[in-house]
């Protein structure tokens, strides 16, 4: 029998781990393997969680978080990277010059700040230094409404029209893109709706609303999947709409899922293959 060997793009998560399984590191991975790319890690941070909230966070030291950049982006061929929880200014500024140092293609900011449950996951002070030091460097963020308001300094919208007042602040971070999801304003109880924010345009997206209490980690997975699709070489906006799609789906079969007595996780190998193009 011939061996036969397949290589799949390379893709890297630096993001916090999730005790339970349902998000951060662990959402990442699931989702970037499920999506049909290899993921690899670096751990900026510990959290003990479950699927009724976070109760600790300890950040792991900064030249733990350097080594582990430099023993994957000096030797893998890291085709994208998802970043992902970062906790205060120090690490933002850390992974930036890393970034800076290693030049790796395809960046995907998810700007985590606070959990699904409440705990606050980036310090007040760092908003400002992720907005200096990292969000420039990227081709896509995908901030929630809470995220987006925080990084423009605005309320949280209440409707469409005033998601739509966000475009311009958020256009002016300086990324290439921006998805502003709208999965927190559930004013219609039937769909999602997602502003794509490009250079000179804005685009709706919209989606299915499913009945679930099992949403947790949907943010890490799509930013996650959104990468991966990156990795095999889908232009930004393809990538972005077969990231929704992907999640969607996990969404979609969440309930198959009994996991935990809270909000439980997203199903990331619903139908077991490993691409849904």
């Amino acid at each position: 029998m011939l061996n036969k060997s397949i290589t799949y793009p390379v893709v890297l998560t630096i993001a916090g781990s999730d005790s339970s399984g349902g998000a951060g590191i662990q959402a990442d991975i699931k989702a970037m393997s499920a999506t049909g790319t290899y993921p690899c890690s670096v751990i900026t941070a510990i959290t003990s969680q479950n699927t009724l909230g976070v109760t600790a966070v300890h950040s792991i030291p900064l030249k733990h978080i350097a080594s582990q950049i430099d023993a994957v982006l000096s030797d893998l061929n890291v085709v994208a990277v998802k970043v992902g929880m970062l906790v205060d200014d120090q690490v933002i500024r850390l992974v930036a010059d890393k970034l800076r140092q290693y030049r790796p293609k395809n960046l995907v900011l998810d700007p985590v700040m606070v959990s699904t449950s409440g705990q606050r996951l980036l310090e007040h002070s760092a908003v400002m230094t992720l907005k200096e030091e990292l969000i420039p460097m990227m081709d896509l963020i995908t901030p929630n409404l809470p995220e987006g308001a925080a990084l423009i300094g605005s309320q949280d919208p209440k409707d469409n029209n005033q998601m739509e007042n966000m475009v311009e602040p958020l256009r002016g971070l300086g990324s290439e893109m921006v998805l502003l999801k709208g999965g927190h304003m559930d004013s219609d109880q039937n769909s999602c709706s997602d502003l794509l924010i490009l250079s000179d345009s804005v685009e709706w997206l919209h989606s299915r609303r499913y009945s679930t209490r099992n949403t947790h980690g949907t943010g890490c997975t799509l930013s996650a999947a959104i990468t991966s699709y990156l990795a095999q070489g889908y232009k930004l906006h393809k990538a972005v709409y077969l990231g929704k799609q992907y999640v969607s789906k996990t969404i979609a079969n969440a309930d198959d899922l009994k996991i935990g007595r809270g909000h439980g996780p997203v199903h990331h190998f619903f139908d077991g293959h490993t691409n849904v193009r």
